[in-house]
């Protein structure tokens, strides 16, 4: 009886062992695979679709190389990218492009009335990515109220240790 229990527990582990190893494999591009963080490099390719190779540089949330469909204009790049930050300037956009003849070639871009304003004052045709360009979203940090608060704290804090350790020494 102990003999057969044994060989029912092994059977019982190796088929189910063999049964998780099959889960790991799987043919093609995952439906539920997006945006998958590898060291800054991105795949929202479509598994049955042309897709190209891209980059975002900037004030985005997710900057780096992206793999998405041939078909992606600017505006779903930059949302694949998580986004402008609160310090882009989106009237600077800047599109870096490798030429046939090896010339380089950039494309400036306005789309501060897409993001921003209620009313579009003219009509936007958005550029559509191709393989090997380059986004640049500019900009820079800005500083709020809180982060001035913050500095001229620190140099109060670091004027008032000064003095309490020169009044200290000469006592």
């Amino acid at each position: 009886m102990r003999i057969i229990l044994t060989i029912l527990s092994l059977l019982i582990f190796f088929s189910g062992s063999a049964y998780s190893q099959q889960e790991d494999y799987q043919l093609g591009l995952s439906q539920n695979y997006r945006g998958q963080n590898q060291g800054a490099y991105y795949d929202y390719s479509d598994p049955d679709g042309l897709n190209i190779k891209v980059s975002v540089w900037g004030y985005v949330k997710y900057p780096g190389r992206y793999v998405i469909p041939q078909r992606t204009d600017i505006k779903d790049f930059i949302s694949y990218a998580g986004g402008i930050s609160d310090d882009s300037y989106l009237d600077e956009l800047r599109v870096y492009k490798l030429l046939e003849d090896s010339t380089q070639q950039m494309l400036k871009f306005d789309y501060e009335d897409l993001w921003w304003n209620e009313d579009l004052s003219q009509n936007l045709t958005l550029y559509k990515m191709e393989a090997g360009d380059v986004l640049i979203v500019p900009g820079r940090p800005r500083l709020y109220w809180e982060n001035y608060l913050t500095l001229g704290l620190s140099i109060v804090g670091v004027l008032l240790s000064l003095t309490t350790l020169i009044v200290t020494t000469n006592n």
